[in-house]
């Protein structure tokens, strides 16, 4: 017999989808009976147990994380700190920014030294190879600084191609945010991810970046966290990430 009944029949779907950051269990329980919540492509009911390690929730169509154990972080990572969970040459890491967590937390993706901002943080290895993967085209903004005046084409340019020594590559969107004597800023949107993909760009066009900062990564923004800060990624945000790989 087993030695936890509940885990062999299941929990509350009610209670999963709390846990889970969806709201209260009354709200949940609402939401069951308006029959906005599907379990594993079906209209879920009220009562009903589920596996939270095996089941596929959605509520009004967006897919609710409930597996245990599972966690997405937001680093805002710091210039200088380099993209790994160690380094042998004893530099800063964003593993030191996670190295207090029980989970097996690894770096989805990463940003170059030179370059801080938002770099999700995760031990789900499915939700990590989509976002990175280029055929899901997770879009990812940066900003910008490079010195002098830059020319009115050079979105144009950006748009439709700049050639590299791997490939061309091209920005999604281009916007000019500030300008002032001596600097311009920047916006550049693109789901490119090879290694210093912008500031290669940049370069190649003849505007080499003095600091690149990356602030959205698909549905999630940087916001106003602040530099060398964690913050757990949860509720609708957390959908929204899934739902933006098709998870």
């Amino acid at each position: 017999m087993p030695s936890n009944p509940a885990a062999a029949d299941g929990i509350r779907l009610q209670k999963v989808l709390a846990a889970a950051g969806v709201g209260s269990r009354r709200r949940c329980e609402e939401l069951i009976a308006a029959r906005r919540v599907t379990v594993d492509g079906k209209i879920a009911i009220l009562g009903q147990r589920v596996d939270p390690n095996k089941a596929a929730i959605h509520v009004d169509g967006d897919r609710i994380p409930t597996a245990e154990g599972i966690v997405v972080l937001a680093l805002n990572k710091p210039e200088g700190v380099v993209s790994t969970l160690s380094d042998p040459d004893g530099r800063p890491c964003v593993g030191d920014y996670v190295a207090d967590r029980l989970e097996r937390i690894f770096p989805v993706g990463r940003l170059d030294i030179d370059t801080n901002g938002l770099l999700l943080m995760t031990n789900d290895g499915e939700l990590s190879n989509r976002i990175t993967h280029p055929s899901y085209e997770m879009p990812k903004t940066y900003l910008a600084w490079v010195p002098g005046t830059i020319p009115r084409e050079l979105g144009r340019m950006l748009r439709e191609g700049i050639e590299l020594e791997d490939g061309i590559a091209r920005v999604d969107s281009f916007k000019l945010v500030q300008s002032q004597p001596g600097e311009t800023l920047i916006e550049v949107v693109l789901h490119e991810g090879r290694n210093r993909i912008v500031r290669r760009m940049m370069e190649a066009a003849g505007f080499p970046i003095t600091q690149l900062v990356r602030k959205r990564v698909g549905p999630i923004v940087l916001g106003m966290q602040r530099p060398g800060t964690v913050r757990v990624i949860h509720g609708d945000e957390l959908a929204a990430l899934y739902k933006a790989v098709g998870l």
